[in-house]
């Protein structure tokens, strides 16, 4: 059953210790990570032995195994109430004396990836080591790791590491896709933020319109108009213009016959 492709991701398995192969009887712990709500979370599985829902210590959404077997070994996943699930991860446990520490979830290009061979405290003392995708050697060693820098789907394989004198590793595969595609770091939220901030600016620029508004509506309530005659003056007089008006008197004398 492909239950990535029947589940969309919206929260993520956390596996401690951070790897996907395990020695016989290490203790591993499992939890789901939601940025709302990690109760709601279940951590799921599906092994060959897996005929019952009651396996390792539960505490919330975590689930605690003290000691792995080979039966343990298969695909775990977290699953909500109303059944939507995260990634699929792949655990196996091996009763070999040697391991693989790769990525347990996807990685996006650009990244670096390290690689690392454990090896169990019977096994050899040697740290060289050599790395081997599909079944080819792309590497070695003297310290026990490996750096992959900014991988790219043709990164995408089964990665073993072996360790001579020792053993190697089972296989585990190393999946890498594009960043965009990755849905725990593209959270909804990343998408909503530019439109809830664009919506508010919107709501402060129309609030703004309208208070303008609102105070010039007010300011022109305030003015009154009404018909205002002024009278006409007339220009002040000169000195000339204001001087009386003479007036001549004669005295007509009646003249002698």
């Amino acid at each position: 059953m492909n239950f990535t492709a029947l589940c969309a991701a919206v929260a993520v398995v956390r596996i401690l210790p951070n790897r996907s192969q395990f020695f016989l009887h290490d203790s591993v712990s499992l939890s789901c990570v939601d940025s709302e709500n990690s109760s709601d979370w279940t951590v799921k599985r599906n092994t060959t032995e897996s005929k019952t829902a009651d396996w390792g210590k539960r505490n919330g959404s975590r689930r605690v195994i003290n000691a792995v077997y080979l039966f343990d070994s298969g695909r775990y996943w977290c699953q909500s109430r109303a059944g939507t699930c995260s990634e699929v991860i792949n655990v196996t446990v091996t009763d070999g004396p040697v391991i693989l520490q790769s990525p347990v979830l996807p990685v996006a290009e650009g990244e670096a990836v390290i690689l690392r061979c454990i090896r169990n405290q019977a096994s050899s003392s040697s740290n060289f080591t050599e790395f081997y995708k599909n079944g080819l050697l792309i590497g070695s060693s003297s310290t026990g790791s490996i750096t992959i820098r900014d991988v790219s789907e043709s990164d995408e394989g089964l990665y073993k590491c072996s360790i001579p004198g020792a053993g190697e590793s089972p296989e585990s595969w190393l999946s890498v896709r594009g960043c965009e595609l990755d849905s725990f770091r593209f959270h909804p939220i990343y998408v909503l933020l530019p439109v809830v901030a664009t919506c508010l600016l919107f709501v402060c620029g129309l609030l703004l319109w309208l208070r303008r508004s609102k105070v010039k509506a007010e300011v022109d309530d305030d003015v009154s108009y009404a018909d205002v005659t002024f009278p006409h003056e007339e220009p002040p007089k000169t000195n000339s213009e204001t001087t009386p008006e003479l007036k001549l008197y004669s005295t007509i004398k009646p003249g002698s016959c």
